[in-house]
């Protein structure tokens, strides 16, 4: 059954500050097939394309809508990458239950605002807050900070934007 379900569009969001370290922000919700686990709670902003969006602008509300972020440069981006979600067996209704996965588009972003304007707490466009805190943390280390099944794509995304880092 799942594999024929279809991805979900998405976008994925490495904002890099001066010091070359991305932020993540802290889960506190199980919401569905995104399944939060203890002590991998961590993740990049990432969100879902709007039909007819332009990906870069996707990125850029997306970060927003996240992590209140409006002041950033564009870096660069992966080529499409995916991931499939566990075994989902909950209301059909839920938003991500018709997905077997993401295929995601990653952008780099160069953070170009204070810390004190990162606010994930705030809902934005009707969206719920995703991440009760933040951190600025080592790219190569964020996979290990993340659910199992997205791991993969963290780490190609770590060695694609390596070269941010410095």
């Amino acid at each position: 059954m799942t594999a024929e379900k279809p991805y979900r569009r998405n976008v994925g969001i490495a904002l890099f500050n001066a010091d070359g370290r991305v932020l993540i922000g802290h889960r506190f919700r199980d919401d569905g097939p995104e399944i939060v686990l203890p002590g991998l709670e961590w993740q990049m902003p990432q969100g879902g394309v709007d039909e007819g969006e332009d990906l870069r602008e996707a990125a850029f509300r997306e970060l927003w809508e996240e992590t209140g972020v409006r002041k950033a440069d564009y870096l660069g981006e992966t080529d499409w990458l995916a991931y499939e979600f566990p075994p989902y067996d909950g209301p059909p209704s839920h938003r991500l239950a018709k997905f077997r996965g993401q295929r995601q588009k990653w952008f780099a972003l160069r953070f170009t605002g204070r810390d004190d304007e990162i606010d994930p707490l705030s809902p934005r466009n009707g969206q719920p807050a995703e991440f009760d805190a933040w951190r600025w943390e080592q790219l190569s280390r964020v996979a290990d900070l993340v659910v199992p099944f997205r791991r993969k794509v963290y780490r190609t995304v770590a060695e694609q934007f390596a070269r941010f880092t410095g």
